[in-house]
């Protein structure tokens, strides 16, 4: 049985299985969120419409605001083939309540009698869409959500299963802002950011390698970061595409990617040599001549690798990486009751627990 928005059409022998998105924008929280905080630009759907093209098939397409506020706006959705609904009254904050509630009503009526939508876009960055977004998932729609980075409250991404910031979008070019000049002691800066994101791709790799028993691959790994981070975007840290994200990792020993049946679908493993083993060594020389207490361990490792983190193993913690260690004999691990910690030592060094 397919799922939900899938149809049995073929194209050339290959079934039709892309998303049904029914995109819903909060018109006003977007053009104002966008005039105030991107430099007093105009909001542009062009650029969420291209994200969107990539993601699957847009059937449905409606703005909810007082139209009499946006009569350039309007002209521009009309021509991007968008259902414009009008709430006009002229109440303030009652005005922009009842656009929200129109909005949610008519997000869940759809979901309700339109099972082949499988995808809801809210264009907002409103957090009293919060519940609505709760909803939709608990009817098994996946929901993207889109917002102005500094209108949008911390409380929606993490309620979306992706989060798309409309200030980073590629096609949104934000006028240039007057930057102060920064001072000429000023520290260069450290791609800490792509370190940590090594960190959690390695980690996450390894989460679902226990898991799942099925293999991992790019798709499967892309979901999972999503869901840890619905905000979480490759191309944040310089990457054109998630492919070229993971060709950069396996470059660096953090992944391993072999090819798959499915083109472009790589299966995604952790390197069995390499990196892991030369930890292994770095760990053993460190505890000799041993025994070395766990406590402090790793500051002892990071003053002769200071970039040694076990995460970027795939390790979830630093006793993890010392047991796994202990399970190839690179080190022996024994609990001390005297000591009330873990020693480490040279494989087949005494080491008598207690004393």
């Amino acid at each position: 049985m397919n799922r939900p928005g899938a149809t049995d059409q073929a194209y050339g022998g290959v079934v039709d299985l892309e998303e049904r998105i029914a995109l819903f924008l909060d018109y006003e929280n977007l053009a104002i969120g966008a005039r105030d905080h991107l430099g007093g630009m105009r909001f542009d759907l062009r650029p969420v419409t291209d994200a969107l093209a990539e993601r699957g098939r847009v059937v449905v397409r409606r703005a909810y605001a007082d139209w009499s506020y946006f009569d350039e706006d309007r002209r521009m959705l009309t021509r991007s083939h968008v259902e414009l609904i009008d709430i006009p009254q002229k109440m303030g904050a009652s005005r922009k309540n009842a656009a929200d509630i129109k909005m949610a009503v008519d997000a869940l009526v759809l979901a309700f009698e339109r099972e082949y939508v499988t995808t809801f876009v809210l264009c907002t960055g409103d957090s009293d869409f919060t519940p609505l977004v709760h909803k939709l998932r608990e009817l098994n729609k996946r929901v993207i959500g889109v917002g102005v980075e500094r209108t949008t409250s911390a409380l929606l991404p993490p309620a979306c299963d992706e989060f798309l910031f409309y200030d980073r979008l590629e096609g949104v070019e934000t006028p240039a802002q007057p930057v102060a000049p920064e001072p000429e002691t000023a520290p260069a800066p450290t791609p800490r950011d792509l370190e940590t994101l090594a960190a959690l791709v390695a980690q996450t790799v390894a989460g679902l390698q226990q898991s799942s028993s099925g293999t991992v691959t790019a798709s499967v790994l892309k979901r999972t970061l999503l869901r840890k981070d619905p905000t979480f975007n490759e191309a944040d840290f310089g990457f054109r595409a998630f492919g070229e994200l993971l060709r950069h990792l396996a470059g660096k020993s953090v992944i391993e990617l072999a090819d798959r049946a499915a083109k472009g679908d790589p299966e995604i493993g952790l390197p069995e040599r390499g990196d892991r083993e030369t930890a292994f060594e770095l760990l053993a020389s460190t505890v000799q001549p041993g025994p070395a207490a766990l406590s402090g361990l790793k500051n002892q490792l990071r003053k002769a690798a200071p970039g040694f983190s076990e995460k970027k193993l795939g390790y979830r913690s630093f006793l993890q990486f010392c047991k796994a260690a202990a399970a190839v004999g690179a080190v022996d691990l024994r609990w001390d009751t005297a000591a009330d910690d873990y020693l480490l030592s040279a494989p087949g060094e005494n080491v008598v627990p207690g004393s």
